[in-house]
């Protein structure tokens, strides 16, 4: 018995001892190893600007998808934009801000950078736009890869958010 107790204490004793003794070095101050990606650079002079996606302004192109034309009255349909209003809250808010880019773009002034037929073929068919639409394809880039989810919304209630943004 006390030979078990001796073997057990000897054992405990050397798993102790070749556990500790290893010192760390360590390194002063702050450094951080960083591997180099190879990036296509773009010199840009003062008049060759590039315009991002969000803001470029493209009144012909109509998008990829169901609607083909939209007429808008001179006179915003009050009753309309109201609905439009409770479906992009209900629906579109989680990733569009009014005034200000979140994980999709700002909606307001968007019928001044685009035709209402593409913000609708945008809502209602995103995913062929991103694969087909060019400028669909740089707003993807521009944010972050984020692709518009297809919120399987109807024509009526895309032309009814069109309205909504027209009163922002």
């Amino acid at each position: 018995m006390r030979q078990l107790i001796k073997t057990t204490v000897f054992l405990l004793t050397l798993l102790l001892l070749s556990c500790g003794g290893k010192e760390e070095k360590k390194k002063e101050g702050f450094s951080v190893t960083r591997q180099k990606t190879e990036t296509e650079t773009t010199a840009t002079t003062p008049d060759t600007e590039v315009t991002k996606a969000s803001e470029r302004i493209d009144l012909t192109n109509k998008g990829i998808g169901p609607v083909t034309s939209v007429n808008l009255d001179a006179e915003i349909d009050q009753e309309m934009a109201n609905k439009g209003k409770e479906v992009y809250d209900q629906m579109c808010l989680a990733c569009h801000r009014i005034g200000k880019k979140f994980i999709g773009p700002a909606p307001n002034g968007i019928l001044e950078r685009r035709t209402p037929e593409w913000v609708m073929n945008m809502i209602l068919n995103p995913e062929q736009m991103v694969k087909e639409d060019p400028l669909a394809k740089d707003l993807l880039v521009e944010f972050n890869g984020s692709p518009m989810a297809n919120q399987g919304l109807t024509e009526d209630q895309a032309r009814a958010i069109v309205e909504y943004f027209r009163t922002l």
